[in-house]
Formats: C-alpha cells, structure tokens, sequence
C-alpha cells in the first residue's frame, strides 16, 4: 500500500484528537469530582486485568521463536508466577522467572 505523506498526517492527526477526547473524557471532564466508591473498587482492579493481557502474548506467542509457544516461556511464566504467589514479592518472582528463562533457553536450546 502506497500512500502519500499527507494521508499519513491526517490519520495521525485524527489519531492524537481521538486519544486526547479519550483521556479528557475521564480526567478533564471527572477529574476533579469525588468518584463512587463502586468505581474506585472496580479500578482497583485494573493493574491486575492489563498485566495478563500485555504478557500472555509474550509468553504464548513470541517473536523470538516466530510465533511458536516455546517451552522454555511457559516454564518461566510459570516460575514466576509460582514464586509470586508463595513469596508474596514481586521482586523475587521477576528475578526467579529471569533466571528460570535464562536457565531454560540455555537447556532447550
């Protein structure tokens, strides 16, 4: 697909206004008001939602291996996750998982 600069800049453009009336919508229009307490409990909870969703493409399917679930990644997901739950410290399950992958990729490979 050959498309000129112009279209290029305009789709941009209409990108940044789009995102901007997204984030406005919620902090420029709200911002400044005392939410419910429903509300604040559910955003509790949106770490914990978009965690999974940006890591779980990374494990099942990463670009390293072109796409291919490799073993080595489910087993340092898995670590990581094991260590996170049983230690209760996010620091040591990233470091375990680090080195279950680092570990894992030299045994596999």
């Amino acid at each position: 697909m050959n498309m000129a600069a112009s279209q290029i800049w305009l789709i941009i453009f209409f990108l940044a206004i789009g995102t901007f009336l997204i984030r406005f919508s919620f902090l420029g229009l709200i911002g400044d008001r005392e939410l419910p307490e429903w509300v604040l409990r559910h955003l509790r909870y949106t770490p914990v939602a978009v965690l999974p969703g940006l890591v779980a493409p990374l494990v099942l399917w990463p670009a390293a291996t072109g796409g291919e679930t490799d073993p080595a990644r489910l087993l340092a997901a898995f670590a990581t996750l094991t260590i996170g739950y049983f230690s209760k410290n996010i620091l040591a399950a990233i470091l375990g998982g680090g080195a279950t992958l680092f570990v894992a990729l030299w045994w596999f490979s």
